[in-house]
């Protein structure tokens, strides 16, 4: 059987990019996504575009017994699972922390964290037999500091950052590669959501210089993926040309 890649929040943005790379070098696929309609015509396009096989796992990765249960379910074969990427995140709100929505805090919590937890423990202990693997962590240049109003998304990125040097330590005797891959400015639906669908406003996130695009990230993830079994990425951040910090950007008048 080919390798197999497994990817949460893989409809949109940064995972499905990442499912076409993946899929365009023989990866088979396993796409968790919480999007019926979109994780159905995402496997479909990719299935006949590539030639590869997918197993579609319609799961929200907050909800742990759903999640587990989705996951088990799959064929034993579909288990033997080369790379993790734990793609599914979200931002939602830009308050300042007195302000904060307790919702939108859980959300976050909930999803780039716990659900992170929740994945990586039923996928690693599906790699420790073979003594062989690689997880990936989206993680966030919010998780290597923290601008204004940005309070619990940016603690949720450094908790990824933490957790990723966790694994790396505790998966280390099992020949399980870990790395972080920690954007800056990506244009995608991030900016929506954290906005609650205010488009206009999310537009002006990407306005006056170019920001990456979610193909950067997966030729990122791509690339620390397919060096030798020798060598290891612990960390990349990667920023638009335009963007120093979280929060500084050239822009263009």
């Amino acid at each position: 059987m080919s390798k197999i890649a497994l990817i949460t929040g893989a409809t949109s943005g940064i995972g499905e990019a990442s499912a076409h790379i993946f899929a365009q070098n023989g990866y088979n696929l396993v796409l968790v996504a919480r999007r019926a309609d979109r994780l159905e015509k995402t496997a479909h396009h990719l299935e006949a575009k590539y030639g590869i096989a997918i197993k579609q796992v319609l799961a929200d990765v907050k909800e742990k017994e759903s999640l587990s249960a989705a996951l088990e379910a799959l064929p034993e074969d579909w288990k033997k699972v080369n790379v993790l990427i734990n793609n599914a995140g979200l931002s939602r709100g830009l308050e300042p922390i007195n302000q904060g929505d307790t919702d939108d805090w859980d959300a976050m919590i909930d999803t780039n964290v716990k659900g992170l937890l929740y994945v990586t423990k039923i996928v690693s202990n599906w790699m420790i037999p073979g003594k062989s693997g690689h997880i990936v962590n989206i993680g966030s240049i919010a998780g290597k500091e923290v601008y204004p109003n940005g309070n619990v998304y940016c603690a949720s990125k450094h908790a990824v950052d933490a957790l990723n040097k966790a694994m790396r330590i505790d998966l280390l005797q099992h020949g399980i590669k870990v790395t972080a891959i920690n954007p800056g400015s990506v244009e995608t639906e991030f900016s929506i959501v954290r906005f609650k669908g205010d488009e206009d406003r999310a537009k002006k996130v990407y306005e006056g210089f170019e920001p990456l695009i979610a193909d950067d990230i997966a030729d990122a993830i791509w690339y620390v993926v397919s060096r030798p079994k020798h060598v290891n990425i612990n960390d990349m951040i990667i920023m638009p040309s335009a963007q120093a910090t979280g929060t500084i950007i050239n822009r263009t008048p």
